[in-house]
């Protein structure tokens, strides 16, 4: 149902309210691993003389982060043992990741890579599940904590921290491996996830019945796996479906196209700079640190109109924006390398990300089931990033066959089947169809 009553104050003071000002932290708790197991740390393997080969194999630490919904049922319906007591099942999971990533960059810190590759690979390895882990935990808290009104302004806090965590890791690392050596900077990341710690602490964990132990309730080892297995893996898909029907398929097509424009061009933007003749320090300063500010003001933006209108106008806003400005990239490869066209096209991406990705979050949030809703979001999250992935593979053979206007063109196109599906899922919506 459209939101047409709420006050344009009135729906901005939504970030005053506590947990939407917790989830900035516990967004940068997510963010600081990412570039920690992949750019970052590729830089740190060149700096030691690392073969690009091997370089390249660390990519593949990656898959952790779209295959979490292997584990996401164990998260979602395993209480840890006195500690998910104490502090509650969601806390005690996000806990649990904050502290395997935290030994793991700490780990990674006292190995030379020119000397134990191997070790660095499975200390990154460990940053990476138990990044994945945390992050499965988080969402379900930032859907588990406020009503479905709130998830715009949660998930755009949330993108917010995440990606001051990016700028942290990224940049950050550098100037301090840059200044002193890497062993700090890894060191230095790794204090820097008490920043999630203390805010796991602080915050109140979401009113919920906790799961059921797993053993001692059907009389037998057996039989008590075997409904657990049930419960904790087939019931949150089953449920899924029950509750949408076949319109459950349409709903898992959207998912998957929603992000294919962005994520295919994504891989392309930074050769598409330099091809076109844009130093170094200006894709930096223009496109990382001036794209920042236009992404988070793009998902505060949303967050606010999630609030006032509902989540289905900003989701069709956010799917045009995107498809429409890799429009504006194949134009801007006939002008050349002109700082203010790069303006222009960079805070017209970055907002239309902005808000993209914070209505996407949102709509993902409110499909859950709250019994399942780690399970289920992490299916979202994993099916939404992978179609992209596969695709942005192809990109460089576009950009070689037919040159970067073609590719940002085909980009545009095929964002258009998630702008004529937004309406029909309102639609469905409208029909009182959908929870």
């Amino acid at each position: 149902m459209q939101k047409t009553t709420v006050g344009w104050l009135e729906a901005a003071r939504i970030y005053a309210h506590p947990r939407v000002l917790a989830m900035f932290f516990l967004g940068f708790s997510a963010g600081l691993p990412f570039l920690l197991v992949f750019s970052t740390l590729s830089a740190w393997l060149t700096d030691a003389g690392v073969a690009r080969s091997a370089i390249g194999f660390f990519g593949w630490v990656g898959i952790t982060y779209s295959i979490k919904v292997l584990w996401a049922p164990v998260v979602d319906r395993l209480v840890l043992p006195g500690i998910g007591r104490s502090l509650g099942q969601r806390r005690s999971w996000i806990l649990l990741g904050q502290i395997g990533i935290a030994l793991g960059l700490a780990g990674m810190a006292f190995v030379d890579p020119a000397v134990n590759l191997m070790a660095v690979a499975m200390l990154a390895l460990l940053v990476a599940f138990s990044s994945s882990t945390q992050d499965v935990a988080i969402d379900a808290y930032r859907i588990e904590a406020v009503i479905t009104d709130y998830q715009g302004a949660m998930s755009a806090s949330y993108v917010f921290g995440y990606k001051v965590a990016l700028l942290v890791a990224g940049a950050g690392a550098l100037f301090i491996a840059d200044l002193t050596n890497w062993t700090l900077a890894y060191l230095s990341m790794a204090a820097l996830v008490g920043v999630g710690v203390i805010t796991v602490l602080l915050v109140a964990e979401p009113e919920r019945d906790l799961p059921s132990p797993i053993f001692g309730r059907h009389g037998g080892r057996l039989r008590d796996l075997q409904v657990w297995f049930a419960d904790a893996i087939v019931s949150p898909f089953t449920d899924f479906f029950s509750r949408n029907g076949s319109f459950a398929l349409v709903i898992l097509l959207f998912i998957a196209v929603f992000r294919l424009s962005d994520i295919t061009m994504g891989i392309m933007a930074n050769p598409f700079y330099l091809d076109l003749g844009f130093s170094k320090s200006e894709i930096a300063s223009v496109a990382k640190v001036f794209g920042f500010f236009m992404s988070v003001a793009g998902s505060f933006l949303c967050g606010v109109l999630v609030v006032r209108w509902g989540v289905y106008r900003p989701l069709m806003l956010g799917a045009v924006m995107v498809a429409s400005t890799n429009i504006l990239f194949a134009v801007m490869a006939y002008v050349g390398p002109d700082i203010r066209a790069l303006m222009v096209v960079i805070s017209a991406d970055n907002i239309s990300g902005g808000i993209a990705a914070t209505a996407f979050v949102a709509y993902l949030s409110g499909l859950t089931n709250r019994a399942y809703t780690a399970t289920q979001y992490a299916l979202f999250s994993s099916l939404m990033t992978l179609p992209g992935k596969f695709f942005s593979g192809f990109s460089g053979l576009i950009v070689d066959a037919g040159g970067y206007p073609s590719f940002f063109l085909i980009a545009a196109a095929v964002g258009i089947p998630a702008i004529i599906l937004v309406p029909v899922l309102a639609r469905r919506e409208a029909r009182g169809a959908l929870p």
